[in-house]
């Protein structure tokens, strides 16, 4: 990904409001602060901020947006995206984002 920075971690998939609530990774706090400090003048509305993630061999266009009371970056988690890589709630998985 030229031109982007790449951060690599370890997560698990949680749900808001289950059942039905929408799928979320949380980005590490202290990933979370330095992408603040050095680009949040990227992050459009409601501090939205686009960025490609990859989970195993599958890569997706997306965007991760900032949680004010969680002080994270949130990543949602598509239905799609949850089926073709087998995520479960609760499970670690490694994954990567480009900003």
């Amino acid at each position: 990904m030229d031109g982007k920075i790449n951060y690599t971690f370890v997560t698990k998939m949680w749900q808001h409001a289950p059942p039905g609530g929408w799928y979320f990774v949380s980005l590490p706090k202290d990933m979370s602060k330095e992408i603040r400090e050095h680009l949040k003048w990227q992050e459009e509305g409601w501090g939205r901020m686009k960025a490609i993630a990859q989970i195993g061999e599958l890569q997706w266009d997306t965007a991760i947006w900032f949680d004010t009371k969680m002080e994270t970056y949130l990543l949602p988690i598509k239905a799609e995206i949850r089926t073709k890589s087998n995520l479960e709630i609760d499970r670690e998985f490694e994954m990567a984002i480009w900003v």
